[in-house]
């Protein structure tokens, strides 16, 4: 059976294209077998890393203390998530040609060394390989894949980083200058 983690960036509810598309894309996945995981950062967003975060990530595992295990809960069960899954699907708006910030918090706690890649003599190789991962991006003014578009490459490299190589972007973009003409594409 499919595991999909479906993450929604979109700080909007009524009326996000990214949150609409992704849904859309994850019910046309699906099947009565498919086990989904809605993680929703963009109307709960994810704290930022903190100095108390960062200590606790470079301490061994086993030297951490209590409270540096708790400093690292969530991004451990965010992880966790992420193994857990052979499908993503991203809902992630363009926002001032970048990716929302609540979308960057989940970068920071999920990218870490020794649980989603390591570092070798050749640079650093991604541990989430053999995952399939969908992201519909979408802008108002920003054309995906254009000299200002910072988000799409952005995601394709986090998500390469990782291990995770076999990505689609679907881009719902200039929607305010092209109105529903992409909807309906």
């Amino acid at each position: 059976a499919r595991n999909i983690l479906h993450i929604d960036a979109s700080a909007r509810q009524a009326g996000s294209v990214s949150r609409e598309l992704s849904q859309h894309l994850v019910d046309a996945l699906s099947d009565a077998e498919t086990q989904v995981t809605k993680r929703e950062i963009g109307l709960t967003p994810l704290p930022l890393i903190s100095e108390t975060w960062v200590g606790a990530n470079f301490t061994p595992e086993e030297n951490r203390s209590d409270s540096q295990k708790q400093a690292l809960e969530l991004s451990d069960t965010l992880i966790d998530e992420l193994e857990a899954a052979d499908t993503l699907v991203l809902g992630v708006p363009i926002y001032n040609f970048g990716v929302p910030a609540a979308f960057k918090a989940w970068v920071d706690l999920i990218a870490r060394a020794r649980k989603t890649f390591k570092y070798t003599e050749s640079g650093p190789v991604g541990l989430l390989e053999g995952k399939k991962a969908y992201v519909v991006i979408a802008s108002g003014g920003t054309q995906s894949g254009s000299e200002i578009d910072f988000a799409t490459p952005y995601v394709r490299h986090v998500l390469g980083f990782v291990g995770i190589h076999d990505v689609t972007i679907i881009a719902a973009d200039q929607l305010m200058s092209t109105g529903d003409e992409k909807l309906n594409t």
